[in-house]
């Protein structure tokens, strides 16, 4: 059996209890060593096969699995954040489904919700924005056209932009391209949630000056809106007197 697991934003504590008690029992487990927090690694048990992804193929982690299989071994393949973002696992799904090999999936916590908390920060505000855009800048890997920054910045909800923090010039411009201001409320979270977290707060404008300034150079997301400075919203209905719900009838 093949189980999937979300390994959570970066902070060992933050795996799902499901996730923790899968890395215990596995016989193999293969890792995203890039981005990863190793600490996870210490709920092997002995003798558990340990692989780094990083360094391997499709090609070649299919067949560390296919090998496991036949030795009748649970196999966990850890990946970071939450899987269903960047995490390459369709492809890899695909090739069990084709040979038969059973396989689930465990969700994790990933960084774009690590990011809102090392802000203390709300993405859907009401009256500022109730939409959140998960997307990146087209580097080495291209995006659709469709998709392209200052096309999705012209909705000017709010952003979260992964894999991107080598391009903060192009992507400050894409996004005044598209209808944000330079001086629209922006912020810069560097490993969200592991113990050398860092939060800066500036603008679309200044998003290169602020990762030079503070030597960030990767392992990082940008949020972009005015969500960042929770201010001008207004109060939640679901919890106003005046607003009836299912559960409470208003009292004003």
């Amino acid at each position: 059996m093949i189980h999937f697991v979300g390994a959570g934003s970066g902070a060992p504590d933050l795996i799902t209890l499901r996730g923790k008690t899968f890395l215990e029992q596995a016989d193999v487990i293969i890792y995203a060593g890039s981005l990863v927090n190793p600490q996870l690694l210490d709920y092997a048990k002995e003798g558990c096969q340990i692989y780094n992804s990083a360094k391997m193929t499709l090609e070649e982690v299919l067949d560390v699995m296919f090998a496991a299989e036949e030795e009748k071994k649970m196999t966990v393949r850890l990946h970071t954040g939450d899987p269903c973002l960047y995490g390459a696992i369709r492809e890899q799904m695909d090739v069990l489904d084709e040979k038969g090999i059973e396989y689930d999936y465990t969700p994790g916590v990933s960084s774009f919700c690590g990011a809102a908390s090392a802000l203390n920060l709300e993405y859907t505000l009401p009256d500022v924005s109730q939409t959140v855009i998960i997307t990146r800048m087209a580097g080495r890997t291209p995006v659709p056209e469709k998709e392209e920054i200052a096309k999705l910045a012209s909705h000017r909800a709010t952003m979260v932009v992964f894999l991107s923090t080598g391009l903060l010039e192009q992507l400050s411009e894409r996004l005044i391209a598209g209808g944000y201001t330079a001086d629209t409320p922006a912020a810069i979270v560097y490993k969200a949630t592991w113990e050398d977290e860092k939060a800066f707060v500036c603008t679309v404008g200044t998003l290169a000056e602020t990762a030079k300034k503070n030597n960030i150079t990767k392992t990082a997301l940008m949020i972009i809106g005015d969500v960042v400075t929770h201010s001008h919203y207004n109060r939640s209905e679901l919890y106003n007197p005046a607003f009836t719900t299912e559960f409470r009838e208003a009292t004003k």
